[in-house]
């Protein structure tokens, strides 16, 4: 039977069943298109970067012997539409039957359903053989319950896959989570080792998207683009990480410094989001580098590791399944802001948001903590609009992909979803970010004062926010504290910080 298979741009499994087995009769269909390009404004890296890897694996298929067509986006036969795509080669080729694998984008999910429909021809949907859940296993697993916690998924899946598991109850060290041991500020020491850049060759495709006039976001340099793009350089660099930085991850997962993009972290997420490393081999891959380590390497460092892959990032595929599409929509704080317009330049005085959004414009990149309490913690406490931050963030990282871009930032970091993700809002005053990098020593702000003109303007942000919200959260536990400082704060000291605060979301470009 002529069967016609479709491979999106985050399905670069070559471990999939579907390559097992050459067969004359199955055409494998890729494409670049701006369907994909314009729905949202993404990071020039990222464009490159999954045209690059698209390639790739379409070259590693054809080595295969599988027979492959494959639309550049100059391509003249490119409609720049899947389904007018698809259409196209179903009747060019005189296709039977069409299969593809299960999108993790529910848009994607959506449009494919509804083309299926409309074929006179057999259709059939397959797992990527990708994920260490399904697409319901969530939902399963919290039914009944009043809250999803995601330490106890975690604490399921390593049982569920026995991972660092002493027996089938208990883990090993002792405890589930080490998170009270990741939490160090990075002073200079331990030395980081020079990033692991991969060997990439670019140009024509930067050339070929800034000819056809997308529209993007960030910088790039083309003679220096050293994101892995195909499976051996994501390999090189897991093993990379693994020898030269696993040893201080944990330490240093949450500290920031102004001199310092990557520290000590991975840098794995694109690999993985695009599939070309499965998570279980990245998991194993770590695990067993640690136990002949284990007089080098602490427990603790890995465990923060794991908790990330099989714990955070299962979760929050979990959550978007269960919870779309309504979940783009929430905005339980109504709030309705706009993002300043220094999340697309970097140009503000605050010398924590400057250097997180210029790193974030130049690299791609940003781990959790700069997004989380940085970019994540001004939008909320700037009261902005979860569709706003979902755009930006959506079009900024390398490895965002709506299934997990989504959950983190609507639900982590804005609390726009009233606490299915989290149990509180992640925000902060300058304290914390003083805490956990060095950005406030050279800033024109003071962390120490709060309602003055050279004061950190997250100290204000930060109690005008309680303040405004604080009829949502008198009935959260994990927030009595702070509101109890709230309530007993001196009315006038109260008022300056108010003022100062709504000075700055009125014209926080200004800051």
């Amino acid at each position: 039977m002529k069967t016609l298979r479709l491979i999106l741009g985050d399905q670069l499994n070559q471990q999939h069943s579907w390559y097992h087995d050459t067969n004359e009769e199955v055409v494998y269909f890729m494409a670049e298109m701006r369907q994909e390009t314009d729905y949202v404004a993404h990071h020039i890296q990222k464009v490159v970067a999954f045209f690059q890897s698209m390639r790739s694996f379409a070259d590693w298929l054809k080595n295969e012997q599988h027979k492959i067509v494959y639309y550049t986006l100059d391509d003249k036969r490119n409609q720049q539409d899947l389904v007018k795509n698809l259409t196209q080669l179903i009747d060019e080729y005189h296709i039977e039957k069409f299969e593809y694998q299960l999108p993790d984008e529910y848009r994607l999910d959506a449009q494919l359903k509804t083309f299926c429909t409309a074929l006179n021809i057999t259709t059939e949907a397959f797992d990527t053989e990708h994920f260490l859940t399904s697409r319901t296993d969530f939902a399963t697993f919290f039914e009944g319950k009043k809250q999803m916690v995601m330490e106890y998924f975690y604490r399921n899946m390593r049982k569920k896959y026995n991972i660092m598991m002493l027996n089938e109850k208990n883990p090993e060290g002792g405890k589930w989570n080490f998170d009270h041991s990741n939490r160090k500020k990075w002073k200079g020491s331990p030395e980081i080792p020079v990033e692991k850049q991969a060997e990439n060759s670019v140009s024509n495709i930067y050339k070929m998207v800034q000819d056809a006039g997308v529209k993007t976001i960030g910088n790039m340099d083309e003679a220096k683009f050293h994101w892995p793009t195909n499976r051996a350089a994501c390999l090189d660099l897991l093993n990379y990480f693994c020898k030269k930085l696993l040893v201080y991850f944990g330490d240093f997962q949450d500290a920031m410094h102004t001199e310092e993009h990557f520290l000590f972290h991975s840098r794995l997420s694109f690999a993985m989001n695009s599939k070309m490393l499965h998570p279980m081999e990245v998991i194993e891959t770590v695990v067993s580098y640690w136990r002949t380590h284990k007089s080098e390497i602490d427990i603790s460092q890995v465990e923060g590791f794991v908790r990330q892959i099989l714990g955070w990032r299962e979760y929050m595929r979990g959550m978007y399944w269960k919870e779309m599409p309504n979940y783009r929509t929430l905005n339980k704080l109504n709030n309705t802001n706009s993002l300043p317009d220094f999340f697309w330049t970097g140009n503000t005085k605050m010398n924590c948001l400057k250097h997180a959004i210029s790193q974030s414009l130049d690299h791609a990149y940003a781990h959790h903590i700069q997004r989380l309490m940085v970019t994540g913690n001004f939008a909320l406490l700037t009261q902005t609009h979860p569709d706003e931050v979902d755009a930006w963030y959506l079009g900024i990282y390398i490895d965002a992909i709506e299934w997990v871009e989504i959950t983190n930032t609507r639900g982590m970091s804005q609390f726009a979803d009233g606490g299915l993700v989290a149990t509180k809002p992640y925000v902060s005053s300058g304290s914390y970010i003083n805490k956990m990098s060095n950005y406030c020593k050279d800033c024109v702000y003071k962390v120490s004062k709060k309602e003055t003109e050279d004061a950190c303007p997250f100290n204000a942000l930060y109690w005008n926010f309680l303040d405004e919200k604080r009829d949502y959260f008198k009935g959260n536990q994990r927030m009595a504290m702070m509101m109890n400082l709230l309530n007993k704060m001196d009315k006038e000291k109260l008022g300056a910080l108010k003022n100062r605060a709504e000075a700055i979301i009125a014209n926080p470009d200004k800051y």
